[in-house]
């Protein structure tokens, strides 16, 4: 059997107070086995970007729990959440967040040269995705 690499449980994120309250997420539960691939779509302002800055930890959820390999990292901070950041969460935004002066690969691999990834190792990376 395949070990779980993330769980998200009862995910909610408010914003607001009372009568003003936005629920962006309210609720969610699913799991990723390891080696599954999952796509995440819903209309505009459904909850999707939120869901993904919770993964990423740039964005605290108001209730719920993430688990990565069994690892609660909501509870996470200062270097483990810094030292998570930096070498196991990879965005590629679609549009304007791309640096225009550089290739799409070389965008992906930035990041990996920030954290002193050497290059070969940084292409053997790249290959596996």
């Amino acid at each position: 059997m395949k070990e779980k690499l993330l769980e998200i449980e009862g995910l909610k994120k408010y914003y607001g107070r009372k009568e003003n309250q936005t629920k962006a997420l309210d609720g969610v539960t699913f799991g990723v086995q390891e080696g599954e691939f999952l796509g995440i779509m819903g209309s505009s302002g459904s909850g999707k970007t939120t869901l993904l800055n919770c993964i990423a930890s740039s964005t605290k959820p108001t209730e719920g729990q993430i688990r990565l390999k069994g690892e609660d990292i909501c509870s996470w901070s200062g270097k483990k959440l810094a030292n998570y950041r930096g070498s196991r969460v990879g965005y590629l935004f679609q549009n304007f967040e791309l640096l225009d002066n550089l290739t799409a690969r070389e965008n992906i691999l930035l990041p990996l040269a920030i954290h002193g990834v050497k290059e070969a190792q940084a292409q053997e990376e790249m290959k596996k995705v």
